[in-house]
């Protein structure tokens, strides 16, 4: 196969979670991109559609579709409405988060735990479970899990300075499992020809400038990355079509660090 051929999606049916956030929108680009039809689900299924209708009127192919995390019968329904629509599922980003409770550790209720753990740990698990059923049948696929250099190293609160910003103790604790879930994947499901990995970038700059602009936290991060600042749409965009395309074919169980080099100290 010629190398740039390695990395088209022709003919493969993507699902992307959170398909219309902040991850959500350049992993779709990508994925349509290089010639796979994209469903972007979540449970804004009007800002996914409305993103979808974007990468169409670029010529690419997309759908948004209605997914609920948190609702069982939703993952079901939806799976469904997939395989009634397109008959195949190759890929599979679980790129939604819950931002409930994120607090610190004295801070965070049992309900704020509970409340994201239905999206982050149940949710993830019920659509791949869902998903990977389809995959063995066609004895093939890519699960690729959107983490963070949380699920990585501990955090290092001194970065934030005096902002009042912390790291959240859930959000670490769903990240580190999140690389676990993926290795157990990767290792039970190499015999169907499924493949299971995980991408753990680093500060990401569309989110930062968005929510908090500059401030301490923005200095001090960029002054300890070696690569002296944050992530790019574009930075997420390679690493998703690599882990999904022909060029992975022998890659699983990884953890590809996108991060500037913050975790290489």
């Amino acid at each position: 196969m010629h190398t740039t051929n390695m990395f088209r999606l022709d003919g493969k049916i993507a699902i992307v979670t959170g398909g219309a956030g902040y991850y959500g929108k350049p992993v779709s680009l990508a994925l349509a991109e290089c010639g796979a039809t994209v469903i972007l689900a979540s449970r804004d299924v009007a800002a996914c559609e409305a993103y979808a209708a974007d990468l169409r009127a670029q010529h690419l192919q997309a759908a948004g579709m209605q997914l609920d995390l948190g609702n069982e019968q939703s993952v079901k329904d939806f799976t469904a409405q997939v395989l009634n629509s397109y008959g195949r599922i190759d890929v599979l980003v679980n790129n939604a988060v819950s931002r409930e409770g994120f607090k610190n550790l004295d801070d965070i209720t049992k309900a704020e735990w509970e409340g994201a753990q239905q999206i982050n740990a149940t949710g993830m698990m019920l659509i791949t479970q869902a998903v990977i059923k389809q995959m063995c049948m066609q004895q093939s696929g890519s699960i690729i899990n959107i983490g963070s250099i949380q699920g990585t190293v501990g955090p290092n609160f001194k970065v934030y300075g005096n902002t009042g910003m912390t790291s959240p103790v859930n959000y670490t604790y769903d990240k580190w499992g999140m690389v676990g879930f993926t290795k157990w994947l990767a290792n039970y499901y190499g015999q169907f020809n499924i493949r299971a990995n995980c991408i753990s970038p680093g500060g990401y700059g569309p989110g930062i400038a968005a929510s908090i602009g500059e401030n301490e936290f923005v200095t001090n991060y960029k002054r300890l990355t070696p690569l002296g600042r944050f992530a790019t749409d574009d930075d997420i965009k390679g690493p998703v079509v690599f882990l999904a395309s022909d060029a992975a074919a022998y890659v699983t169980g990884h953890n590809l660090l996108v991060d500037g080099g913050w975790t290489s100290w």
